[in-house]
């Protein structure tokens, strides 16, 4: 079995709606009753937890090795065992001398781009037949040094839906204000969803993850959300380029906080956009994923001054399958949270996901238009709660436990 480095605990516990279709993991809602139930039932942190966590775990990435091997139309491992869009590389700063290079290695060129109004140009190139991904992506770094070359890595979800109501009443109604954008994947229209932009094959098209979020931000105050779906139907959605592109769009929308609760490994195209949109005055916020404490640093949370958030559960206890980010900014409610399914039904929430877009609500509640980022997180930081280690400045949102 490939042992896959850097997803651990956030790939058994972390991918939902959209990404657990996406990943055929039809098993993965037992997988978190059987975590619910036990953590209902066993102290908080315990060892016996820990060890079944650790061979669920082990299954996922088995799962996962499967998934991989069974799609290979769509989907193949790098040159750093993540999953990546099958048969491409992306190519930044593409000039004709370079393509012109890579065409004689065998590689095609897809298209050429730029990331619209955030001067990020970028190539797809399709790999030479018969060579895998890994190989490609390396032998077109020693065929030309001074380039960026990447493969599109895939991102998942980092939090699951589950039937049902388990979430308390917040202690007061929010007031609506601020505007707040979703990278995930799509919502039902209505409500306070001021946009929606597909990104991908088949988008925007309705993912329970997404909606959850979305039913999130509405409780937690946001006035506006726009959403941009970056995986739709595609087996290999939520990759790098898309949420890129998704990035793009947001910024010309004039978004002033970004909501990504999605992970994967660092990937060149992506930190670029991110810090593009940032340089515009944009706060981006992600959450740490559900790899846990001892897994590598989870992206788009670990680029430099995205906004980091864990998540804590009904006791205000850091979840115990949160990952970590180089930095760690804040930490808002992650479990025991309601939201509105795509069914109008509620729905029982847990995972990091969750947490991101509560934070960022706030957030874009604690600003106004044309504000600087630091003048938004200056208020933040002063309203954030001190819960104890390992929630960064404190906990935002306390009070935000359901969707309305």
């Amino acid at each position: 079995m490939r042992k896959w480095s850097g997803m651990g605990v956030a790939l058994l516990l972390g991918v939902s709606g959209t990404a657990s279709a996406q990943l055929g993991l039809p098993g993965l809602r037992g997988v978190l009753g059987r975590v619910d139930n036990t953590l209902e039932t066993v102290g908080h942190p315990a060892a016996a937890l820990l060890r079944d966590v650790g061979a669920l775990a082990n299954e996922r990435v088995q799962r996962l090795d499967d998934f991989v091997h069974a799609n290979r139309a769509f989907v193949e491992f790098d040159d750093a065992d993540q999953p990546a869009r099958a048969r491409e590389v992306l190519m930044l700063d593409p000039d004709a001398a370079s393509l012109t290079r890579a065409a004689a290695s065998g590689y095609r060129l897809i298209e050429t781009g730029e990331l619209d109004g955030l001067g990020v140009a970028y190539a797809r190139l399709a790999t030479p037949p018969n060579v895998s991904l890994a190989s490609a992506t390396r032998q077109l770094r020693r065929l030309l040094p001074a380039k960026e070359i990447t493969a599109d890595q895939i991102h998942f979800a980092s939090g699951a839906t589950r039937p049902g109501p388990g979430g308390s009443a917040p202690g007061s109604p929010l007031p609506h204000r601020g505007t707040v954008g979703i990278i995930d994947g799509g919502t039902l229209p209505g409500g306070r969803i001021s946009g929606e932009a597909g990104f991908a094959r088949g988008a925007p098209l309705p993912n329970a993850h997404a909606q959850a979020i979305a039913s999130l931000l509405g409780g937690a105050g946001a006035e506006r959300i726009f959403v941009a779906d970056v995986y739709g139907a595609d087996p290999a959605g939520g990759n790098a380029l898309a949420i890129a592109r998704a990035l793009a769009w947001m910024a010309a929308k004039n978004v002033p906080v970004i909501s990504i609760s999605l992970v994967g490994p660092a990937n060149p195209l992506l930190a670029r956009a991110i810090a593009a949109v940032q340089a515009r005055g944009i706060i981006v916020v992600a959450a740490v994923g559900n790899d846990g404490a001892a897994a590598p640093p989870s992206y788009p949370a670990s680029y430099r001054d995205v906004v980091a958030v864990t998540g804590v559960d009904g006791r205000g206890r850091v979840l115990f399958e949160a990952g970590r980010a180089s930095h760690l900014d804040y930490a808002a409610p992650g479990a025991d949270i309601t939201a509105i399914g795509l069914d109008g039904r509620p729905v029982k929430l847990r995972g990091t996901s969750f947490a991101a877009p509560l934070a960022a609500a706030r957030i874009a509640a604690l600003g106004h238009a044309g504000e600087a980022p630091a003048d938004r997180l200056a208020r933040a930081d002063a309203e954030a709660r001190n819960q104890g280690p390992h929630t960064g400045r404190g906990v935002l949102c306390g009070d935000c436990r359901r969707g309305i």
